[in-house]
């Protein structure tokens, strides 16, 4: 080298393979973390919205029986999504009543009622005989590890057990299992 001349350095920017694989563990280590607690205010969040959906048919049922069942109440979840003559709201939002089982938020959600022979026709098109003097709604949950089970009746309380209500729920009155939420 002669003097006077400056003397180059190479300078490396970026990452070696050790700095990405140790970022990585990190990562990996902050979502091993991180996942269960998301799973669980997951399961939060749907069984909030399903004691919402028993509020709604609660709602919903209570008035139909007030305005068009003529005291008696909807035998399923489509009766009460059906708009009476003259009007453009149903009963209960289209998201609920599509069908007589709707998967909504990680529970299903179903409501039944037992026609009673002596019933009047509805304002909305059920049949003499197809409205129910009570009527039973349960959501259940879709995923294996959610043991947060809910349902309701013509009581208008909301029960939870930690497995289905639906299946013993009577149609009025308490099932033996569960306690009522608060």
């Amino acid at each position: 080298m002669r003097s006077g001349s400056t003397v180059m350095t190479k300078k490396c920017d970026g990452f070696a393979l050790v700095d990405v694989i140790f970022c990585c563990a990190i990562i990996s280590i902050l979502c091993s973390i991180a996942l269960p607690k998301m799973l669980m205010a997951r399961q939060s969040a749907g069984a909030a919205s399903a004691i919402g959906a028993m509020r709604a048919i609660n709602s919903g049922q209570l008035t139909f029986a007030l305005t068009c069942g003529n005291g008696f109440y909807a035998p399923n979840l489509t009766s009460l999504g059906t708009a009476p003559p003259g009007s453009h709201d149903a009963f209960l939002s289209p998201n609920l009543s599509g069908s007589n089982a709707v998967k909504r938020s990680g529970y299903m959600i179903q409501v039944e009622g037992t026609p009673f022979s002596g019933a009047p026709p509805s304002c909305n098109g059920i049949a003499f005989g197809g409205t129910a003097r009570g009527f039973k709604a349960g959501a259940d949950p879709i995923e294996p590890n959610n043991a947060r089970f809910f349902a309701t009746n013509a009581n208008g309380q909301i029960f939870e057990h930690t497995s289905t209500l639906f299946a013993v729920m009577p149609e009025v009155g308490e099932p033996t299992p569960g306690h009522v939420l608060h």
